[in-house]
């Protein structure tokens, strides 16, 4: 009974049809009964009659059709856990579309790791249950973990940051994910290193044991490992100075005053884990980035045949480049800094498109950027476009926790714009797949206009794109950049000298 009184409340919006078809059959009972008890019925009371049984008719059938539909918009509305919360505006069309969009959706591979990554994974899974993630599994040099000590487990970080950015209640999975025990055996592991341990026990296979937590934990899409091989990031210098600890690079490049020249990976000769060419191969689009451009990005382009597989996929390829410089690794970076950065390590062909922010930013939060040594990145368009690279502008920056972080919504809807193109332009218009995508954007933009703005238009402050920034990092140490140029000039000039008279 207790079930049957909850399709009275409010919240159900069945009331309303549940009258409807009682009015209905009153209406149509009240017309049979007057045709019954009449003796003699003039043409009046057949009209009468007659507007009863249609409007008794009518009634009835709306409130069943109306009933039926809504009753279908609570089932989905029940096993849909996408859906946000509160959210009153949903109607069966919508919902109905959800399903079938998230299944089939695009297939997109996310290739990166840390923030970034997770930022991207984000807002795809409200457009396509079809991602997966490739993630490092490197931890670059820093102390493994009680837990990796002593359950003998690869660095798993960056794993488990994905699965949470991909799981549909991400509050409650990070926090079930970093729970530490605080006694018995179990003291000070992680609940998520534990979890992934007993996995691979059942599973034996690393690779497989992620694959099956996806069912699992019931998240969005897959994650993979690029490589089940521990891998180390090295940093060749512009001096010739090698760095064998992540940790170390921003540090000896601000005290070097140098540039990195190149990362490599060691072992160089590591293979990628199961699954990941494959899913690459099969890809739709491949999105790289956004994140530490030399520490997430760029080495797992270095695992063997990753890059290569990239450049003969038929994915459309995308690049999200970062909003800030990171100090001692990208100072004084642009965009095409950023692109060229990529293709001396991968080659060509990596990158078909990229996406870069043009979003207003307060200047109060850059100037905070700033005396961390950070800054803008230069917006140098013409050079991006002599390299082949087709730049597509969004307003992607938001504040974050008092960060300038990628806005997860913006990023998703750009990426899925440029599959929609690719599509149209394809004469695929009445594809299922961009009927669907092209509908989602729509939902979303007019979803943004009934958003009220955070900043009022006084408030705002535009960065210009074109203006050359210079970052903080080159105004403290401009004297000494200047004074270590000049010593090499003088001494290449005297070496110079010296091979001529020798000469």
């Amino acid at each position: 009974m207790k079930g049957f009184f909850s399709w009275f409340k409010g919240s159900t919006k069945m009331k309303r049809w549940i009258a409807l078809i009682l009015l209905g059959i009153i209406l149509v009972c009240y017309g049979v009964s007057k045709l019954l008890i009449a003796k003699e019925i003039s043409f009046l009371q057949i009209g009468e009659i007659i507007i009863l049984f249609v409007l008794g008719f009518t009634f009835t059938i709306l409130g069943i059709v109306f009933a039926q539909k809504r009753t279908l918009e609570l089932l989905i509305e029940a096993s849909d856990l996408r859906l946000e919360k509160g959210n009153k505006n949903v109607n069966v069309k919508s919902l109905i579309f959800n399903k079938k969009i998230y299944n089939k959706g695009p297939n997109i591979v996310v290739i990166g790791g840390g923030t970034g990554l997770n930022t991207v994974l984000r807002g795809i899974k409200n457009y396509t249950s079809n991602i997966t993630a490739i993630v490092t599994v490197s931890d670059y040099g820093k102390l493994p973990s009680n837990s990796r000590k002593q359950l003998e487990l690869l660095p798993l970080d960056d794993i488990k940051e994905s699965l949470v950015a991909l799981s549909y209640d991400e509050q409650s999975m990070e926090e079930i994910f970093n729970l530490q025990f605080q006694e018995g055996f179990l003291k000070d592991l992680s609940f998520g290193d534990v979890f992934l341990y007993a996995m691979k026990e059942k599973y034996g296979d690393f690779t497989e044991s992620i694959e099956k937590t996806k069912n699992i934990l019931n998240i969005v899409g897959r994650v993979l490992p690029v490589t089940l091989d521990e891998v180390k990031i090295c940093a060749e210098l512009e001096d010739g100075t090698v760095v064998e600890e992540k940790d170390k690079i921003p540090e000896i490049v601000f005290d070097k005053i140098t540039k990195i020249n190149r990362i490599y990976i060691n072992p160089s000769n590591c293979i990628p884990a199961p699954g990941v060419l494959e899913a690459i191969k099969n890809a739709d689009a491949i999105v790289i980035g956004p994140g530490s451009l030399y520490t997430n990005v760029i080495p797992n382009l270095l695992v063997k045949n990753v890059s290569k597989t990239i450049k003969e996929s038929k994915a459309i390829k995308i690049y999200v480049t970062n909003i800030m410089t990171e100090a001692g690794q990208t100072d004084n970076y642009s965009i095409s800094d950023h692109i060229q950065a990529i293709i001396d390590h991968a080659g060509e062909g990596v990158i078909d498109y990229c996406i870069y922010d043009t979003a207003e930013v307060v200047p109060e939060y850059v100037r905070k950027y700033n005396k961390e040594g950070q800054d803008l990145v230069e917006q140098d368009v013409q050079k991006c476009k002599q390299k082949g690279v087709k730049l597509v502008q969004r307003n992607l920056s938001s504040i974050v926790d008092n960060s300038i972080r990628h806005n997860p919504n913006a990023v998703a809807e750009a990426v899925v714009q440029i599959i929609c193109d690719d599509l149209k332009f394809k004469d695929k218009q009445n594809d299922p797949q961009y009927v669907m995508l092209n509908s989602r954007l729509k939902q979303e933009k007019h979803r943004k206009k009934n958003i009220k703005p955070i900043f009022k238009t006084k408030e705002k402050h535009k960065i210009k794109s074109h203006m050359k920034r210079t970052s903080k990092f080159t105004e403290k140490y401009e004297e000494r950049i200047k004074s270590i140029q000049t010593s090499d000039e003088k001494r290449k000039e005297n070496l110079r000298k010296l091979q001529d008279r020798q000469n």
